[in-house]
């Protein structure tokens, strides 16, 4: 695939911030995630659209991107010491490119090697090791791909210190809004320090790390049928509970990776905007979530690991969330984290980091021209990390898992066990 880059430039919100919004604290969630950068590339092919021609999507996107950059006005900022974001509208980076390609080839063959090329920072989950060099990294990275096939495919690449998934698609929401001329279908919510404060100083800092060798990405999916036929494996072990897709995709992935070792562990993080009472926003800015673990001790039961893991989330609660609240909610988070660090850092243990896309709206992000064909991942340089996201077919997921390549085998052995299954 041969890609040019054709321009490269930051856009600035269309209004300047006011003055009484230039400073953006961060929560203390925010505060306590690394400087990462987390990747998302979506596919459109507009031959599907012929109410716009790819010479129109450029101006089109970076019109809207500035419109939609004086609602979302921290992501045009930069990052001010431990506990804040300076919304200066230094602006976000954008690129824009020229590929050589078919679309077609990319969706029903991906390889990770090409979507890396897709996104503006190649080193998508890296963590900023110098000092201050967070200060002057952009929130938010786009790159704009225009396909001489006529397709379009944006990349994107948010700081994980200012925002979640959840956040992310929130945002590309907005900007698709906004390109469709709605631009007040989505208004974001800024009040998560407000209910989580930030702690200056924190006592801790995340440092930088040299990228492990040898790790394979690889993509698993899962068509409904084939989760049809997961959850009817467990269900009379369930006493009537209905297990979810991505409980069921866990449970498997976390059974094979589990086996290593006698002791394993599943980490899930879960969304709590909906969880706290009253629920917040649905489009709330900002890190908004609790990490679930659960352990297993060589269960290979698939029913057991999906009880296991169940609990381990519903534990997150309205309560479990009050305590982690206002000003004396830091010690409680600060006490979670001591307790994840002391059942890591056990010797021969499994740890397995999944996160969940699914559900998240982000296949219906229209900018004008139709719905995105495909959405994906990109790179992912974190051990034993799994990425779950809905599948471009109703009722399907896809996982991204990342292990190093002396595991290699186990891949092969769930793609054989997921051919084993007929879809329909």
């Amino acid at each position: 695939m041969k890609i040019d880059i054709i321009s490269r430039e930051l856009i600035k919100p269309s209004s300047p911030t006011p003055s009484n919004l230039k400073n953006y604290k961060l929560s203390l969630f925010d505060q306590i995630c690394p400087f990462q950068y987390v990747p998302l590339v979506l596919f459109y092919s507009l031959e599907e659209a012929t109410q716009v021609q790819q010479s129109e999507v450029s101006s089109m996107l970076r019109t809207s991107l500035s419109n939609t950059l004086t609602q979302f006005y921290p992501l045009a900022g930069r990052v001010k010491g431990e506990s804040s974001v300076d919304c200066n509208d230094k602006g976000v980076d954008y690129i824009e490119t020229r590929v050589d390609s078919q679309l077609s080839n990319i969706i029903d063959r991906p390889e990770l090697d090409v979507l890396n090329q897709l996104i503006p920072y190649k080193l998508s989950f890296r963590v900023l090791s110098i000092d201050k060099e967070e200060e002057q990294q952009p929130q938010l990275a786009i790159q704009v791909n225009l396909f001489n096939c006529g397709g379009v495919v944006i990349g994107l690449c948010i700081s994980h210190k200012i925002a979640d998934g959840c956040t992310l698609s929130t945002f590309i929401k907005g900007w698709a809004a906004t390109a469709r001329g709605k631009p007040s279908l989505v208004c974001p919510s800024f009040i998560s320090a407000t209910l989580f404060p930030p702690r200056e100083p924190i006592g801790f800092k995340h440092v930088g790390r040299i990228l492990e060798a040898g790790l394979v990405t690889r993509r698993l999916v899962f068509s409904a049928s084939t989760i049809a036929a997961l959850k009817s494996e467990v269900v009379p072990y369930l006493a009537g509970i209905q297990p979810t897709r991505v409980e069921v995709v866990t449970a498997l992935i976390w059974k094979k990776y589990g086996s290593i070792a006698s002791t394993s562990m599943a980490f899930h993080p879960v969304n709590i905007r909906k969880r706290m009472v009253p629920a917040l926003p649905e489009h709330c800015f900002g890190n908004l979530f609790l990490m679930a673990n659960a352990v297993s001790n060589d269960e290979t039961d698939l029913a057991t690991l999906v009880t296991k893991l169940r609990v381990a989330i519903e534990k997150i609660d309205c309560d479990y969330v009050k305590e982690r609240q206002g000003e004396d909610g830091f010690e409680a988070v600060m006490n979670d984290l001591k307790k994840i660090g002391e059942l890591v850092s056990k010797g021969k243990v499994q740890v397995l980091r999944f996160s969940s896309w699914c559900g998240f709206p982000i296949y219906e992000a229209d900018f004008g021209w139709g719905k995105p064909s495909w959405v994906s991942i990109a790179t992912m340089d974190t051990k034993n990390s799994i990425i779950i996201m809905d599948s471009k077919y109703p009722g399907g997921v896809e996982a991204w898992v990342t292990v190093h390549e002396q595991d290699v085998a186990i891949l092969d052995q769930l793609e054989t066990f997921i051919s084993s299954f007929p879809t329909f």
